[in-house]
């Protein structure tokens, strides 16, 4: 223990040294007399050079002004080359070729095994999967998720990539518009956010099922049936880790950037940059997986989200255990009136037992 609180005492020291370090770095380096008596023989060998006066004004130096808000009398913030360099450099070329890298291994993962077919025909027996409140609450939080991913890899990487492509006038347009779309959709994401998680809270809760699931990753390798209730464990885990996890981190850090008029200082809002820019790639990465699922990925699972029905043969092979529970229900055969494309006449079903 005594071990234990040295090595702790120690860490602390050596933090605030490097706190107090850091500091005295940030500050000019001569005296006031010094640059005075500089700037008065630079101003007679040298008369249009005003370095001293710049030199001085960095370092987070900060002078007086009138108006009452934070950093308003730091004329120069020596932060903001450092985040610069971080959000141009290693942030942005770990997260695009992250990216890149997710797509690759999709369309590697669609070469090798295709869209995933029912191995049963259809019966034309649909059960409701999801409910009109349901559905509005899903497309509201993808189609909003779509233009911040959008308007923000194009603010991220668009001078890069696309002012080579479209020149310099087409992209300030864009850049203008993506801007737009950017601060003013994000609080209507955050709002989708958190009116899909009241309404899907309650069939994602993780059980001890979804291990089994997670273990042999859904059977999507081995091809070997995995029962789940009405969402697997990987939705399960989208929706806990991306959907509410990122979902709060990209949000808490956009609201520090689109409402900067709460005492929010430049480091802050730096700071919130990079992690917002972490935990939306993070978001991105999670979200091609998801819609590769439900779009290319398994046949029928893009329909149960546009009609909010499903075929029985569907519900039983890909998430059996709700299935049992909605043929126990009797809501098999009673939702829709639409028979899916190859499927037998519908049958009737019969709920409970008859002498």
């Amino acid at each position: 223990m005594n071990r234990l609180f040295a090595l702790f005492a120690t860490l602390l020291m050596a933090l605030a040294a490097m706190a107090a370090l850091a500091q005295q770095s940030s500050g000019p380096v001569e005296s006031p007399a010094d640059l005075a008596k500089q700037e008065q023989q630079r101003s007679v060998t040298q008369p249009y050079n005003n370095a001293a006066i710049w030199k001085n004004a960095r370092g987070a130096v900060e002078g007086y002004v009138s108006i009452p808000a934070p950093e308003a009398g730091v004329l120069i913030q020596d932060g903001g080359q450092n985040w610069r360099a971080l959000r141009n450099g290693w942030f942005s070329v770990i997260g695009g070729w992250a990216l890149v890298a997710m797509m690759l291994v999709i369309g590697g993962f669609y070469a090798w095994k295709g869209t995933v077919q029912l191995h049963d025909s259809p019966t034309g027996r649909m059960i409701e999967r999801f409910t009109l409140l349901e559905r509005m609450a899903h497309w509201g939080t993808a189609i909003s998720f779509s233009v911040l991913a959008i308007s923000g890899l194009i603010l991220l990487f668009g001078k890069t990539l696309l002012i080579p492509v479209i020149g310099f006038t087409l992209f300030s347009w864009l850049a203008i518009l993506a801007k737009n779309l950017h601060n003013f959709l994000g609080p209507l994401f955050i709002i989708s956010c958190i009116i899909t998680f009241i309404v899907f809270v309650r069939d994602n809760m993780l059980k001890a099922i979804d291990f089994k699931w997670i273990a042999s990753f859904g059977g999507l390798i081995s091809g070997k049936h995995v029962p789940s209730e009405k969402f697997n464990a990987g939705e399960k885990l989208w929706f806990w880790g991306g959907l509410m996890l990122l979902g709060l981190v990209v949000g808490v850090s956009g609201l520090v950037l689109n409402f900067p008029n709460f005492g929010q200082t430049r480091a802050t809002m730096q700071l919130a940059n990079l992690v917002h820019l972490t935990g939306a790639t993070l978001f991105m990465l999670g979200a091609l997986g998801h819609i590769y699922m439900g779009t290319l990925g398994m046949a029928g699972a893009l329909d149960a989200m546009k009609t909010g029905v499903v075929d029985e043969s569907w519900a039983k092979e890909h998430h059996e255990i709700w299935y049992d529970e909605q043929l126990k229900a009797g809501n098999v055969g009673n939702a829709g009136k639409a028979v899916a494309p190859g499927a037998k006449s519908p049958q009737p079903v019969a709920i409970g037992g008859h002498d």
